[in-house]
């Protein structure tokens, strides 16, 4: 790939909200590039089960979805390339976008695509045992825990998705809201209510992940004040939410005390760079609206381009 073109339009992420910008601008002649990031498709292939994407009658999984939408952006079209932008210098008309392996690339205008990545609690032991019984992707990982004790850690809808995978598989499986109450989908809360090898320990502390030296055996919890009890586990799947991948944006343009892009009908505070999906400061993180907004965005950029 010749990094010395300047590109009309690069988009960086690959997730719902990329995808779609890339086969937006790919209709309008803008020749797009995408750089995948570190992981082709984002945090969507991560999902067993969507049942509300529209054109699907049935559920589809998050993997089959975004394998769809990258074969129709490769009909349409558009070029991939599997990096990951470092930095970015959006001072000049050109906008210069530094790569881990690949050098540099020089754009017209760019759409940022992010989306996010796992949040960690910071309790002890849950780096230590990343990989060896804790994990952040149920459906990645799940299918190590056949027949074992599993916790999931968190209240939203995230956690309760990962619980509803993840309980056809283990033998028993506690979640730890860390609060009184859920804050997720009614539909969610009421399948997790149907489940008979599911419990939930309310106002909950977890203070320690606990293992042999190789994989978890136990979490170290505390309720409602009480002592600290020790609950035997084989893993732990922590499900607390996201941050937004903007790490390598600050300093270039407008983020908001989360770290979030801040933007106005997908235009951030830069001429000529655009944002859509999870990584902006809209509220809504659904697949649908990462779309929407990735369709918008590259009409903004077509849009910003003939008017230069």
């Amino acid at each position: 790939m010749d990094h010395s073109e300047i590109r009309k339009t690069v988009i960086i992420g690959s997730g719902p909200a990329g995808l779609t910008a890339s086969i937006y601008a790919a209709r309008a002649g803008l020749k797009p590039l995408v750089i995948d990031g570190m992981q082709a498709g984002g945090q969507l292939v991560q999902t067993a089960k969507i049942e509300n994407f529209p054109g699907f009658e049935k559920p589809i999984t998050g993997l089959e979805l975004m394998t769809r939408m990258r074969e129709q952006a490769k009909n349409c079209g558009v070029e991939f390339l599997m990096d990951e932008v470092t930095a970015v210098d959006f001072s000049g008309d050109e906008k210069k976008l530094m790569l881990m392996v690949g050098g540099e690339i020089l754009a017209q205008s760019v759409i940022i695509a992010t989306g996010t990545s796992s949040k960690h609690i910071g309790i002890a032991g849950e780096t230590k045992y990343h990989g060896h019984g804790v994990s952040t992707c149920a459906t990645c990982d799940g299918a190590f825990f056949k027949g074992k004790k599993v916790v999931v850690i968190g209240r939203g809808d995230i956690a309760l998705n990962d619980a509803l995978y993840l309980a056809p598989i283990v033998s028993e499986l506690t979640i730890i809201p860390r609060s009184d109450s859920w804050k997720a989908s009614q539909v969610l809360i009421d399948r997790i209510g149907e489940l008979k090898n599911v419990n939930v320990l309310w106002n909950t502390d977890i203070k320690e992940i606990c293992g042999d030296g190789k994989n978890v055996t136990s979490l170290k919890v505390s309720s409602e004040g009480n002592s600290i009890t020790e609950i035997p586990s084989d893993g732990v799947f922590v499900a607390i939410g996201h941050s937004p991948v903007t790490e390598f944006l600050k300093g270039s343009i407008e983020l908001n005390a989360d770290n979030y892009i801040v933007t106005k009908n997908t235009r951030t505070n830069v001429a000529g760079v655009f944002a859509a999906g999870d990584a902006t400061v809209s509220p809504f993180k659904q697949a649908v609206v990462a779309a929407g907004e990735g369709a918008v965005a590259a009409m903004e950029a077509s849009r910003f381009l003939r008017t230069k």
